[in-house]
């Protein structure tokens, strides 16, 4: 997608043709930074440390890392080791340990001489599958946006309430709730998006906000408690959002805060979509609510905020009073009964195990694995 006009990917091979480059992540709103990744565990870390986020850009960057390690330890050995070492970064985004199994499936039977050229080869192919599925969710959620057109005057402003970012800085490019967004948005059809400042890490209020604002998207970034309002007074006509991983039963884990908007758009009949690459889907989990590992995160992203102050420096505050305990829930799980439908690269799906099943069968049968 396009920051103020020029083209840019959230990750990409630096021109010496090995290292990688990735925005960091860490640093927007207030200051656009590339990172250069050199080693496998500065992959690991930029998973981590949330320098790169979202459940596609976790797995590509996780593919980039096993490259990186095989330029600097091509044995059997050091094969093993990279991957326990990027497979923990990160518990609950499926396409990571999915990018990581595909990594080794394709460069264990090499001889390790070749593995280095193979994984980069490999990583390249993960992260150009990543821009054409998106691209795919794209078309697909287009059509449900045109539905709405067609329903409504003629030039008429569409309404798209979403949480978190599932935005280009969360893929490779496009994004997944974003995808056909950004998609309508080239097409000359009026869009406005209500974007969820999301809580505790504000991803929506930094991120989101920021790539739509640089795309030259109307939006209007909202407090997390604002979306129930907007849809009681007919103010949304759809809720798109992402997704970390979809059980085989439907059931979508996303950003913490996503169940109260999915309950919330139940409740006002606004239709409630969630967009998801294949890879995001884990048949090995039959039950999201009951199966799907919640990540928690360090307290401080609860009890501190960083912003710029009125005379241009970055400072971090205390907004907790000392002493009183937080938890920090990074996910929640979205029962399939609230969702209205699932774009995916192979079309908009019923959130259910028959419709998941036909749609990727090839998805069944790795999980079987």
């Amino acid at each position: 997608m396009k920051v103020d006009g020029k083209h840019f990917r959230s990750i990409w091979r630096e021109r010496d043709g090995w290292s990688v480059g990735a925005i960091d992540q860490r640093r927007l709103p207030h200051d656009f930074v590339v990172a250069r990744l050199t080693s496998c565990e500065d992959a690991a870390v930029a998973i981590r440390d949330m320098l790169v986020r979202g459940a596609p850009l976790i797995g590509a960057t996780a593919a980039y890392g096993m490259a990186l390690a095989m330029r600097e330890d091509a044995s059997d050995a050091g094969l093993k080791r990279a991957y326990d070492t990027l497979v923990v970064a990160r518990p609950t985004a499926i396409n990571l340990k999915w990018a990581l199994d595909e990594m080794r499936t394709a460069l264990a039977p090499i001889d390790p001489v070749e593995r280095a050229e193979a994984a980069y080869a490999r990583a390249d192919e993960i992260v150009e599958q990543d821009v054409e599925i998106n691209r795919g969710i794209a078309a697909n959620g287009l059509a449900l946006i045109d539905a709405i057109v067609a329903k409504k005057k003629p030039g008429e402003t569409v309404n798209v309430l979403t949480h978190c970012n599932a935005g280009w800085l969360a893929t490779v490019d496009w994004g997944t709730a974003t995808a056909p967004i950004y998609l309508a948005h080239e097409r000359g059809i009026k869009i406005h998006v209500w974007v969820d400042e999301t809580r505790p890490r504000n991803q929506g209020a930094s991120l989101t906000a920021w790539e739509l604002g640089h795309h030259g998207v109307p939006h209007t970034v909202i407090p997390d408690n604002t979306g129930g309002h907007l849809m009681q007074h007919g103010m949304v006509d759809l809720a798109i959002v992402g997704t970390d991983r979809v059980a085989a039963n439907g059931d979508v884990c996303n950003k913490i805060g996503t169940y109260l908007k999915a309950l919330a758009a139940h409740d006002n009949g606004v239709p409630f979509y969630v967009a998801l690459p294949s890879p995001t889907i884990d048949f090995a989990v039959d039950d999201g609510i009951r199966d799907i590992p919640i990540e928690q995160r360090s307290g401080t992203e609860v009890t501190e905020m960083t912003g710029r102050t009125v005379d241009g420096r970055l400072e971090t505050v205390r907004i907790v009073p000392e002493g009183s305990p937080v938890a920090n829930y990074a996910f929640d799980v979205t029962p399939a009964r609230l969702v209205t439908g699932l774009i995916t690269e192979r079309g908009v799906l019923k959130p259910d195990r028959a419709a998941l099943a036909a749609a990727f069968p090839e998805r069944i049968a790795a999980a079987a694995e």
